[in-house]
């Protein structure tokens, strides 16, 4: 996959050259000199909200948060320990300012920490995954960064609409995960009961013989013992 990504890079680049040269050669180099005025135009915005985390942090607010967000955390993640509810709340809590860079630590270290070691994904890692593609943000403030940096007049003018279509989303995926969690316990529960109904029939079948051949011998036994008083 990394060589055909080169060679499809490679290639754009020649095509590039060959058909505009001083065009490519100039949206380069404005392209470069956009992407730093950005990335420094976020810094800013970055630096103040993973600041903000590293103090709730140290200030010892984040067992607050924890219990603040103990009961819908308890809800999608019944089960789990108190570290993943901790990186969860913090997951869920710089979703909602819409730091999605400040969430994915958060987020991985939570998945480490509900891995049963089965090579398969839980329950947990499958809401998280969820929750982290339908994305709930109160306050999406990556997006209004990125639309002042682009001189937007009024860069929070979309925030009911996001809020809106955020929530619905996540209600969603919240809903079908759920409901197939659900649906599959459901079938592996049925599963196992006909296993243990099957096994249960095939050890009656197992002890029949068993049983007739205690008959016959107490049958022999009885016919000697009979003999031999007569």
């Amino acid at each position: 996959m990394n060589a055909l990504w080169t060679i499809i890079m490679i290639a754009g680049i020649i095509a590039m050259l060959l058909v505009n040269p001083d065009g490519a050669i100039n949206s380069m180099i404005s392209g470069a000199n956009n992407a730093v005025t950005l990335a420094l135009t976020l810094l800013a915005s970055y630096a103040l909200w993973l600041g903000l985390f590293k103090l709730v942090e140290k200030t010892g607010i984040s067992g607050f948060l924890t219990k603040l967000l103990r009961r819908p955390v308890n809800f999608l993640f019944p089960g789990v320990n108190d570290k993943a509810k901790g990186y969860l709340s913090s997951n869920i809590a710089a979703n909602f300012l819409g730091l999605g860079n400040a969430a994915t630590p958060m987020g991985i270290n939570a998945v480490c920490e509900m891995d049963d070691k089965s090579g398969r994904a839980t329950d947990g890692m499958i809401m998280l995954l969820v929750l982290s593609s339908t994305s709930l943000q109160l306050l999406p403030s990556t997006v209004i960064g990125l639309r002042a940096a682009k001189g937007s007049l009024s860069p929070a003018s979309f925030l009911p609409a996001c809020i809106c279509a955020t929530v619905l989303s996540t209600i969603v995926g919240i809903t079908l995960v759920k409901l197939i969690s659900f649906i599959e316990k459901s079938f592996v529960t049925r599963k196992n009961a006909e296993k243990c109904t099957k096994n249960k029939l095939f050890n009656r079948s197992e002890k029949v013989p068993v049983t007739d051949k205690r008959k016959s011998e107490r049958a022999k036994n009885e016919k000697i013992l009979r003999s031999e008083k007569l």
